[in-house]
Parts: C-alpha cells; structure tokens; sequence
C-alpha cells in the first residue's frame, strides 16, 4: 500500500503546477488591417459595338448585316486595329412580332404575326492607342455600326501599381500597429501571418449613348479619367513586453 499513498501527492503536484508551466507560454498577439490605394491614367480601352439590320427575310437580314460588319471590322483594321484585338461577342438571329387587339370567334386574342427578320452582330474591340479612341469610333458608326453598348478602360499590366499598393496598405498596417502596441505598453515583435485581399473589380464602363451624335463633323470627344487600384492586408504580430 505504500508505493500507492506515494503516487496520489505526485499526481496532484503536477496537476497544480503544469497549468503554471502553460500561463508562461501565452503569447499576445496583435492584428490589424491596412489598405493600400493607388490611381493612374489607363492605356487600353475596351469598346462593344455591332450592327443591327432587317429584312424581310431572315436571308435578307443576315446579307445586309454581313456586308456592313464586313465594312465595320476593315475600317477598324484600317485605323491599326490588330486582328487579334477584334472579337465576336454575340450574333442572334430574331423574327420581329407584330401584335394584334383582335379576337378570334372564342373571344381569344389571336397569335402574333411575323412582319420580317432581325440580325444583330457584336464585337469587342480593344483600343490600344487611346489618342485613336474617339477617331476609331467616329469611324465605326461612319461605315454603318449602330449599336455602341459601352466602352470600359484599364492599364494592360496593372503589377506594379498593385506593388505600390501593397507598400502602402503594409506601411498603413504597421502604422495602426505600433499606435495600438504603444499604447498597450508593448513592442510588435515578429510577424506571425499576413494575409492580402485584392480588388478585383473591373473599371466601370462609361455608357455612349450620345457618343454617335454629331460624329460626321468631329471626332468623338472621350474623356479616360484615372483608375484605382486597391489592396487590402491583414497583419498579425507577436506582441513583446517591454
């Protein structure tokens, strides 16, 4: 019975001191976001047009729509637009309705009628040269396009602008850190994660509804502006006692 009244005082002893061992250990952390935000003028601009023909056939339709998407896409390689930055983004073939008040024996309205054919052709252009922009539009509805659905700009390689935003969103971090640590009375000590989110948003399209107005006489005016480029970060340091 001896070696079990020896074992129960060792036991608890540990129980008691191993909590004390685990105290010591914590470590404080702190975490803290920063955002980075950086703007520049865009390079490349990104144009939606087509056209849209009827006929009385849908033969006649898609033969009158051919021949001036035909004319469209030649003027637009003519004003040093590359091949490989016009696109098809959408072709639809559609009969056009007509509706009726009149009402069959029963008292049912009666079906809608065909009255001929509607072909529409789109395609996504990329502008590389932006002094061109308003120049390759005038020209665009000039040879017969008339549907321009919108016309949205970026910079073709965004790295080092997110780089830039990345130093400013870590330095807005570490800023807001060593306010909070200070006034905590400890120093930030190592990194223990950081954590990047970025916006991913694509620059928000400037609507031409207007822009074909007057285009015979003068270029079309555009106006680029500048875009953004965000970067939001997510800083854990260990935090040391002074």
């Amino acid at each position: 019975m001896r070696p079990f009244t020896v074992l129960i005082p060792l036991l608890l002893a540990t129980a008691l001191t191993a909590p004390v061992f685990a105290a010591e250990d914590i470590v404080g952390t702190l975490s803290i976001a920063g955002q980075g935000q950086v703007t520049a003028a865009p390079d490349t601009a990104f144009v939606t047009s087509g056209v849209m023909t009827e006929g009385a056939t849908a033969r006649e339709a898609l033969d009158a729509n051919t021949a001036a998407m035909t004319s469209l896409m030649d003027t637009l390689k003519a004003a040093g637009i590359e091949a490989r930055d016009i696109q098809t983004s959408g072709f639809t073939v559609a009969p056009n309705y007509v509706y009726s008040d009149t009402r069959d024996a029963n008292g049912y309205t009666l079906p809608p009628k065909i009255n001929g054919y509607q072909v529409s052709n789109t395609v996504s252009v990329r502008v590389r040269k932006l002094a061109d922009l308003g120049a390759v539009l005038d020209k665009a509805v000039t040879v017969g396009a008339n549907t321009i659905n919108g016309i949205s700009f970026a910079v073709e390689d965004p790295t080092k602008l997110y780089d830039e935003a990345r130093k400013a969103a870590f330095a807005d971090a570490r800023r807001k850190a060593e306010l909070y640590a200070e006034a905590s009375g400890s120093d930030l000590g190592k990194i223990q994660s950081i954590n990047e989110q970025q916006d991913l948003g694509q620059p928000q399209p400037y609507m031409m509804k207007t822009m074909a107005m007057d285009a015979a006489s003068a270029p079309v005016p555009v106006s680029a502006g500048e875009l953004s480029y965000s970067i939001n970060v997510n800083v854990t340091w260990v935090l040391d006692d002074k």
